[in-house]
């Protein structure tokens, strides 16, 4: 059994104390220090040009992976007040002993949210099956030898998520403990709290993926243990059943790609209006104004309004859910996700699957891929050789050359072959869709 006071821990990397929420400035709540210090990372600022769905546009009305990170941490904000609301009232020493209040919920839920995609590669889900493909089936191959399986399986499954918890953790020189956030925000972002392998152990929805690089599971399971998370895995493999705030920043995630996806591919006019309308009525016609909807006269007008009545109806939902399975939840017993369970189940699979057909398989979508695919390839093989050629001393000029243009915090010597190939994958993973496209033409030349 989990136990909120553990799970909102205000520890952070390094403390040798505990941060009790009682000594805290409300003015300046751990919480939501972390949701600034994420803001102001570069990390968070280059997902202004990174891909959601539709590539390299410049239309007004388009998501780039920061304006969905942004929607999705005010949905999650909105999702964690209401259910801090509800915890804070089925348990009130959480209040009136420790001193925490509904909003931190949404605070924490509102930073997790803001980080979720912070580890995601250019060109969207498919920069990491590039980079997963280029060790699987491409030049990366020739490494497989010289790597623990559990090391082969974080390349050829690179994963997003394990890279964001990668940058937001990960050490430098002078900067220990990557952004240092809180335990409490660190687990809520974690939906998928186990290693590679074993891959897809159960149906379980936290074994879906994997949460960390084999080069940071010592910290991984600091956090974990702080917070008192449940080990679901034996023997030599590592894994967690969820923090249940986690289930929160899903849901915020999957609320807003269904519905925000839908509505560019409505406004760029990949999915017709009348079509549209059909299937976001079914979300709303509990909660229309019909009066009101009928003297909307554009169709941007029209369906933001049926967008913002679908996200409050689904986000509603979602609290439901969660409130309902709380004791399971808390037992390490819920293995789906919020939405999973909602009663606009069956509404939401049928706006994904049109999502599916118009907007993912479009044409503009799937050029962007193929190009990201090739991109990422060609990338990953220049600097994989460059880098481990400098490292065994048989270097070209061209090698040094190609080195030259590393940023500066990538100029650091690492000293086995995995933690050199999760180098330039992480390396490639942080460059914004044009910086590859840069970087590409200037080493292809």
């Amino acid at each position: 059994m989990m136990h909120w006071e553990q799970l909102l821990s205000l520890k952070r990397q390094g403390d040798k104390g505990k941060r009790l929420r009682i000594e805290q400035d409300d003015t300046r709540l751990g919480f939501e220090v972390d949701y600034d210090r994420i803001i102001f990372s570069a990390a968070f600022r280059s997902l202004q040009d990174k891909t959601q769905v539709i590539p390299l546009s410049k239309t007004d009305f388009v998501h780039t992976r920061l304006t969905h990170s942004l929607e999705v941490s005010v949905v999650g904000r909105s999702i964690g007040r209401l259910v801090g609301k509800k915890i804070i009232e089925k348990h009130p020493h959480l209040k009136e002993i420790h001193g925490y209040q509904a909003n931190d919920f949404g605070a924490i839920v509102a930073a997790a949210s803001l980080a979720h995609d912070i580890g995601n590669p250019p060109f969207g889900h498919s920069g990491e099956k590039a980079i997963g493909e280029y060790f699987s089936i491409g030049n990366g191959k020739k490494y497989k030898d010289q790597l623990t399986a559990k090391e082969w399986q974080d390349l050829i499954d690179f994963e997003g998520n394990a890279n964001g918890f990668s940058v937001l953790t990960s050490s430098r020189p002078g900067v220990e403990g990557g952004i240092r956030l809180t335990y409490a925000v660190l687990g809520s972002y974690m939906k998928y709290p186990k290693e590679s392998l074993p891959k897809k152990p159960t149906s379980n929805i936290s074994d879906k993926k994997y949460g960390f690089f084999q080069t940071d599971k010592e910290y991984f399971q600091e956090v974990a243990e702080e917070l008192g998370l449940m080990p679901n895995k034996t023997a030599n493999d590592i894994g967690y059943e969820r923090h249940p705030l986690a289930y929160l920043v899903e849901a915020a995630d999957d609320i807003c790609y269904t519905i925000i996806d839908f509505e560019d591919g409505i406004n760029l006019g990949l999915v017709s209006e009348d079509y549209a309308l059909e299937y976001l009525i079914k979300l709303v016609k509990d909660t229309i104004d019909t009066a009101k909807y009928q003297t909307l006269t554009t169709k941007e007008d029209r369906i933001s309004y049926l967008r913002a009545l679908a996200i409050g109806n689904l986000i509603n939902d979602a609290v439901r859910v969660f409130i309902e399975n709380e004791e399971a939840i808390m037992k390490g017993q819920f293995p789906y996700a919020l939405m999973d369970k909602s009663k606009y189940k069956a509404q939401i699979n049928d706006i994904i699957q049109l999502s599916v057909n118009k907007i993912y398989q479009s044409r503009e979508v799937i050029e962007k891929e193929l190009s990201g695919y090739q991109i990422i390839n060609n990338l990953l093989h220049k600097f994989c050789t460059a880098y481990n050629n400098d490292f065994e001393n048989k270097a070209t000029n061209y090698d040094a050359l190609l080195l030259k243009i590393l940023p500066e915090k990538h100029l650091v010597k690492k000293e086995n072959t995995y933690e050199r190939l999760l180098h330039i994958c992480h390396f490639v993973s942080m460059l914004t869709d044009g910086k590859a496209v840069l970087y590409n033409k200037i080493i292809t030349t």
